[in-house]
């Protein structure tokens, strides 16, 4: 079992609205990866007039192992407005000012918590390797699984704890393994977590970054039979999932990251991360994080002197793997649509009313946003390796607020909560429309 990227070109007619132009990418991405492979992740890297370039991830399992389809769209009929909910999503690896890092965009999830009254958001937010501060009115959810619910195929259900599962890698050398172990046993004793077993998996399986063309973090995960087996004996026994393994990179990158005072590294540890945890999200349905094992005591005791702040929460930990828990801890449980979004405090895309995401980027979130007519909110001061100008989108025009900064966008969040017209709070304020209906 592997999953690996891919990239291609959709070449599309140039009229259709969100929802067409997401039957135009599966129809391209089917053709890609052909009918023995799966779509897991998807992003649109650039435009030129009506072709877009895009990149996947591409799950290759047998039969047994199939998984939701990515691209299935469906259309809410109805919207809830009994409270109001948003998304804040910064895309895994794609250079993020605010959020490229470690748990860096903490703070903005914070803020813009404030300004609504339950914000879902996913791991690269709030993940800051011992550090996880995501406000209490925040819903942890893996990045398919929001993909999902904006595409109307999921509801999330709210829970209290969950059992968590560990999975844990065989390191060449013990002192890691029983790092892991103490990290699992301090959460269960000083946080009240409930971690059923640690799992030492049968065999390693392979987990290797690597640059797309795009210049997005990517990678190769092989292997997986061990990852799937142990799930699969265990079926009925966890709530969620936690894994812990090894990222190959070359041994230069971890000096090279850190020592990029120009911020012009891409994080390459992330996207990986991500390739993994959309697989096994999407296969059993269940919360999934991953937390890379340090690969050597070498590596562990490098000396980096003080580091640029967004990165600060990495050094200091030896395994990377407390905000993980902590955020699967009380991840909602993801639930099939139909049932009744709201009931109980379950979400589905009925009430879903605004997501935020940094300027340029663009994937199934921001396209099935557009096609439900939930308002996106972009931030142009969150800079990013993405430069598709999301207003020349379909619907995009009315349907995206760009703003400079997390700042403005509570704004805008504020005011969409309130029911307030944002353009009747900026200066000039247009003129009224007025027009004369025509004759029978």
């Amino acid at each position: 079992m592997k999953v690996t990227e891919a990239s291609f070109t959709a070449h599309t007619r140039g009229d259709e609205d969100a929802a067409g132009l997401i039957s135009a990418f599966a129809t391209a991405a089917r053709r890609t990866v052909g009918t023995e492979q799966q779509v897991v992740r998807f992003v649109v890297t650039g435009r030129s007039q009506s072709d877009f370039s895009c990149e996947v991830g591409v799950f290759a399992a047998p039969a047994d192992g199939a998984i939701p389809e990515l691209f299935d769209f469906r259309a809410r009929t109805n919207r809830d407005d009994s409270r109001f909910n948003a998304i804040f999503l910064v895309p895994t690896g794609v250079g993020a000012e605010i959020g490229g890092h470690s748990g860096d965009a903490g703070p903005a999830a914070r803020l813009l918590a404030a300004a609504c009254d339950t914000l879902v958001t996913h791991p690269n937010v709030g993940n800051a390797a011992d550090i996880n501060e995501l406000p209490a009115n925040s819903l942890y959810v893996e990045g398919s699984v929001i993909t999902d619910l904006l595409m109307g195929n999921v509801e999330l259900q709210p829970v209290r704890a969950n059992r968590l599962l560990m999975l844990m890698e065989r390191h060449a050398d013990p002192w890691f393994m029983d790092a892991t172990v103490n990290m699992a046993s301090a959460a269960r004793a000083a946080a009240g977590f409930d971690v059923r077993e640690v799992v030492v998996l049968r065999e390693n399986f392979s987990m290797r970054s690597v640059y797309a063309p795009s210049g997005r973090a990517a990678g190769v995960v092989e292997g997986l039979e061990s990852v799937f087996q142990a799930l699969d004996r265990r079926q009925g026994q966890f709530d969620a999932v936690a894994v812990s393994s090894l990222i190959k990179v070359p041994s230069h990158y971890h000096k090279d990251y850190f020592a990029d005072t120009a911020d012009q590294m891409v994080n390459p540890w992330g996207g990986v991360e991500a390739m993994l945890t959309h697989t096994l999200s999407r296969k059993y349905r269940v919360p999934t994080a991953h937390a890379p094992m340090m690969t050597s005591r070498e590596v562990q005791t490098l000396d980096f002197g003080p580091v640029d702040p967004r990165k600060a929460a990495e050094p200091v930990s030896c395994t990377y793997l407390f905000s993980v828990l902590k955020g699967l801890q009380r991840s909602p449980a993801i639930c099939a649509a139909g049932g009744a979004p709201g009931a109980a405090g379950r979400i589905g895309v009925e009430n879903i009313h605004c997501l935020v995401i940094p300027d340029g980027c663009v994937g199934l979130p921001t396209l099935a946003a557009l096609a439900q007519r939930i308002p996106v909110i972009a931030v142009r001061g969150n800079r990013n390796q993405m430069r598709t100008d999301l207003e020349s989108l379909p619907g995009g025009r009315t349907g995206v607020y760009t703003v400079d900064n997390y700042l403005e966008a509570a704004g805008v969040m504020t005011a969409l909560r309130g029911g307030i017209a944002v353009d009747t709070v900026l200066r000039p304020i247009t003129a009224t429309r007025l027009t004369h209906d025509a004759d029978a």
